[in-house]
C-alpha cells in the first residue's frame, strides 16, 4: 500500500505552521530582551561573555523581533532566515557549546533543544521558502 502524497494545500498550510513556530519563539524572545534587560538582555550577554552586552543585547533583539515578523508574515522570508540563522549559531556556541564541554552531551542536549529546533526549522524554512500563503507568494503572483 502506498502513502498518498501530501496536497499542496497541506504542504502550504505545513509551511505556515512551521513559520509561525519559528518566527513566533523568535519573535518572543526579541521582545523579552527588552521586557527583561537584566536577566534577559543585556545582563544575560555580559554573563556569558558577549562584548558590549549595552549595545549587542538590543542590537540583537531588534533582529529577533524583525526577522521573527517577517517570518511570520512570510515576507522576505530567505533573506530573514540569514540573520537568525546566524544568531542561534552564535547562541549555541556561546551558550551550549560550553555546558557540552563542562557537563557533556547528555545535560547540553537537553538545553539546547529549543536551540536546535530553531536551527532546524530555519534551515527548513530556507531550503522550501515562505510557500503559497505568504506575503513572498501574493508578491510574486
Amino acid at each position: 500500500m502506498s502513502v498518498p502524497a501530501a496536497s499542496n494545500a497541506r504542504v502550504a498550510w505545513g509551511q505556515v505552521l512551521l513559520r509561525l513556530l519559528v518566527g513566533g519563539v523568535f519573535l518572543a524572545e526579541g521582545i523579552q530582551k527588552f521586557l527583561y534587560p537584566e536577566t534577559l538582555g543585556w545582563g544575560r550577554f555580559a554573563k556569558i561573555g558577549i562584548p558590549l552586552a549595552h549595545i549587542s543585547a538590543p542590537f540583537v533583539g531588534i533582529v529577533e523581533i524583525v526577522c521573527g515578523a517577517l517570518l511570520i508574515v512570510g515576507l522576505a522570508t530567505t533573506l530573514a532566515t540569514i540573520p537568525l540563522l546566524i544568531d542561534i549559531a552564535v547562541a549555541l556556541l556561546t551558550t551550549k557549546l560550553p555546558m557540552l564541554l563542562k557537563l557533556g552531551f547528555w545535560p547540553a542536549i537537553h538545553e539546547a533543544r529549543t536551540d536546535l529546533c530553531m536551527l532546524l526549522g530555519l534551515f527548513a524554512i530556507l531550503l522550501m521558502g515562505a510557500g503559497r500563503i505568504s506575503i513572498d507568494a501574493w508578491e510574486r503572483r
